[in-house]
């Protein structure tokens, strides 16, 4: 097929050194039929459907909800949107029956593990319906993921060591410098006209949205922290200060709503692998050791994460060697830290890029023996290694090399990028990791350990 993408660029120029190495162009020839479902609060999808409609493809859309329809633009030649405003319990038989009817050939979500998308990605694996995946990057700030199936714990990127050499192999280093910056105040407009409009009685009476807390609570949290932002760098550098020359590790907390913990990790909360931490870190840690605890910068911090850490630091005997941070300069707080210790957060990636130890609690695809610790956390404390680092350069090389794409969701400049990168990779069928095919048990060592 012949054709341009949004913003005028020819098909063939999006190809470049970052380039998927998954399925062969061409693999399933012809147009195909793809349905969106949820995905970035931004136009994003909305262009990716231009684009795929302007090289040939069939495009459908179902609104789950009226936030869904106010970012679906309607374009030239697309198919009117379908909306779903039945109860969740009809949703799967409603997305089953659809799959037949419109014969759709790949659908594409953002949260794998939405209940709505849950379902209809069951739905497409029963009819051998391709799924691709995105969201926001394993590389920040200006790169998307785009992966087959799932990401974190889901993801089809191998944890073998041999596995990623091999798909490393040919590729050019990671590209760790920024190149595009994201546009935070339209993020936080189109948030907040999203999640309202979900709130609305009509049309959609029946939506339940997969967030834990309502928005106003969230909206109302987000907004404290942004009037203390300059309290809030203030803390970081007065917890460095207090710890001063003496060792410490840093914990790295993720927000409650992430399906990264939610959903690839034993932990029902945050509130339960902080106190494992610091159960760890009294009974294991040298006693002149120190904790930093490093609050998510999005987390509306609904629990107020300093008392709840200073009353558990008390409950385990460390009171005065635990400090909380809301914000601080990340890469100072990594390069001192004996060890980053995080649940399946992409600042496990920061640390293994500036060389430090890590250790995951949950299933982050960087969970890689010879790059991350492998061993119970009590004896990360003293056990903590470096990474590997030719190992560290592979697995950098081939995670950007076949999940990620140059762009960012908001901003006009990167959003450019990132629907042309997306239209390319969904139209050569080149979605997520692919290991070579010589070397067909170096793919199954890579799917047994993603999937262990």
């Amino acid at each position: 097929m012949e054709g341009s993408l949004p913003g005028g660029m020819p098909l063939e120029s999006c190809t470049g050194p970052h380039s998927q190495p998954g399925r062969v162009a061409g693999a399933r020839p012809g147009p195909r039929r793809f349905l969106f479902l949820q995905g970035p609060i931004s136009p994003v999808f909305a262009e990716v459907a231009a684009g795929l409609a302007q090289l040939g493809h069939e495009v459908h859309r179902i609104n789950l909800s009226l936030g869904d329809r106010l970012f679906w633009q309607q374009q030239p030649g697309l198919r009117k949107a379908v909306d779903f405003r039945d109860r969740e319990s009809a949703w799967p038989e409603f997305i089953g029956s659809y799959l037949d009817q419109h014969g759709i050939t790949d659908i594409l979500l953002l949260g794998e593990q939405r209940d709505y998308h849950r379902a209809a990605i069951a739905a497409s694996h029963q009819r051998g319906i391709a799924v691709a995946v995105t969201d926001f990057g394993y590389f920040r700030p200006d790169w998307v993921t785009l992966e087959r199936d799932g990401m974190g714990g889901d993801s089809h990127f191998p944890r073998d060591p041999a596995a990623i050499r091999a798909l490393a192999a040919g590729l050019p280093p990671a590209d760790l410098n920024e190149r595009y910056r994201d546009d935070f105040r339209l993020q936080a407009m189109w948030d907040v006209a999203y999640h309202l409009a979900n709130l609305a009685p009509w049309p959609f009476p029946h939506y339940r949205s997969h967030q834990l807390h309502h928005p106003v609570t969230t909206y109302f949290g987000i907004a404290r922290r942004l009037l203390r932002r300059r309290a809030e760098y203030a803390e970081g550098e007065r917890a460095l200060a207090r710890i001063g020359d003496a060792p410490f590790w840093l914990f790295a907390m993720q927000m409650e709503t992430d399906f990264s913990v939610r959903a690839y990790s034993p932990y029902p909360d945050l509130d339960t692998p902080i106190a494992e931490v610091l159960d760890s870190f009294a009974r294991m840690a040298p006693a002149a050791a120190h904790l930093l605890v490093k609050v998510h910068p999005l987390d509306p911090c609904v629990k107020r994460w300093p008392r709840r850490v200073a009353a558990m630091a008390a409950r385990a005997g460390v009171s005065g060697r635990v400090h909380v941070a809301h914000h601080g300069a990340l890469d100072a707080m990594l390069q001192r830290a004996r060890g980053l210790i995080t649940i399946n957060s992409t600042v496990g990636l920061r640390a293994l890029a500036l060389g430090r130890p890590a250790k995951a609690l949950g299933q982050a695809v960087w969970n890689v023996p010879g790059l991350a610790h492998q061993g119970p956390l009590d004896r990360f404390w003293a056990e903590a290694m470096l990474p590997d680092l030719e190992l560290r350069d592979a697995f950098l090389a081939a995670l950007q090399g076949t999940t990620q794409l140059r762009g960012v969701f908001y901003g006009r400049e990167g959003r450019v990028a990132a629907v042309q990168a997306i239209v390319q990779a969904l139209h050569a069928d080149k979605v997520g990791p692919r290991l070579p095919e010589a070397a067909p048990g170096l793919r199954d060592a890579g799917a047994s350990q993603a999937a262990g």
